[in-house]
C-alpha cells in the first residue's frame, strides 16, 4: 500500500479578506497555523512514516507543511519546494475583493472566472508590480514559464507533469508522501488521481488544513480516500 497525504494550506490572510490570492505570497492567519496544526496531528495519528514532502514556493504552503512537520517530530528531512505546485494565478483579478468583482462584472462571469475549467481571467500586465516577474523568489525561474493569467486547466497543465515526474517514482520508493499546496494545484491533483471529468471538476472544493488521505494498492490503482477531519470534509467526486 502507498499514501499519499494532500493537504491545502492554512487560512491566509487574504482568504479571510475574501480576496484572489493566486500568485501573491499571503501570510496564514492565526486560524491558518491552528488549521496547519491540527492537519499535522491527524497526519500523526496516522503513525505512518514520513520521509518525503513537496509543496510550492508560497510560504502559505511552506509554513502549514513545517507545522505538520513539527507535529510529526521533524521527521520529514527531505522537503521538495516546486513552483509548478503553486496556486493558480488569477491574473488582473489578483487582490481584489471577490464580492466587489461580482458586483463590477456580475456574478455570472465571476463564476466562469472562478469556476470554468479552461476559461482564465484577464490576464495581469508585466508592468504591474505584483506580478510574479518581479517576486524574488521566482528570480531563477524562466520568465516565459510565468503566467500572467491561468484556468484551471492551465494550472493541471504544469502540476501533473511535475506530479508525474517527481512525485510518483518518490511515492513508488517511499510509500508515503505529504504534498502541502493550494486550492487549484490539489484540484488538478484530484482531477488526475480520481479521474474528475472537466464538467465535474468545477465543483470540487477542497476545504483549508483538512487533510485528503489516500491510498494506493501495490499496482497504483486507488484503495481508499477520505478527509481526515469528517467534520470538515467536503464530497470528492468521481466520475
Amino acid at each position: 500500500m502507498y499514501n499519499l497525504i494532500l493537504v491545502r494550506h492554512g487560512q491566509s490572510q487574504w482568504n479571510l479578506e475574501n480576496r484572489f490570492t493566486g500568485w501573491y505570497d499571503a501570510e496564514l492567519t492565526k486560524q491558518g497555523v491552528e488549521e496547519a496544526k491540527q492537519a499535522g496531528s491527524l497526519i500523526k495519528n496516522l503513525k505512518l512514516d514520513f520521509n518525503f514532502a513537496f509543496t510550492s514556493f508560497q510560504k502559505r504552503a511552506i509554513l502549514t507543511l513545517e507545522e505538520i512537520n513539527k507535529k510529526l517530530n521533524l521527521s520529514i528531512k527531505n522537503i521538495f519546494k516546486a513552483w509548478e505546485l503553486n496556486e493558480r494565478h488569477y491574473g488582473a483579478l489578483q487582490g481584489l475583493n471577490k464580492e466587489e468583482t461580482a458586483k463590477k462584472h456580475g456574478e455570472q462571469q465571476v463564476k466562469i472566472w472562478r469556476r470554468s475549467y479552461d476559461i482564465p481571467p484577464p490576464p495581469m500586465d508585466k508592468s504591474n508590480p505584483n506580478h510574479p516577474i518581479h517576486y524574488p523568489i521566482y528570480k531563477n525561474i524562466n520568465q516565459n514559464l510565468i503566467p500572467d493569467t491561468e484556468s484551471l486547466k492551465d494550472t493541471f497543465k504544469r502540476v501533473i507533469p511535475y506530479y508525474e515526474k517527481n512525485i510518483l517514482p518518490v511515492l513508488k520508493k517511499e510509500k508515503n508522501i505529504i504534498i502541502s499546496a493550494h486550492g487549484n494545484s490539489l484540484r488538478s491533483l484530484c482531477k488526475k488521481i480520481f479521474n474528475i471529468t472537466d464538467s465535474s471538476i468545477i465543483e470540487l472544493e477542497i476545504p483549508t488544513g483538512n487533510p485528503i488521505h489516500i491510498i494506493f494498492k501495490d499496482d497504483m490503482s486507488l484503495s481508499k480516500y477520505l478527509y481526515l477531519d469528517q467534520k470538515r470534509a467536503k464530497k470528492i467526486l468521481i466520475n
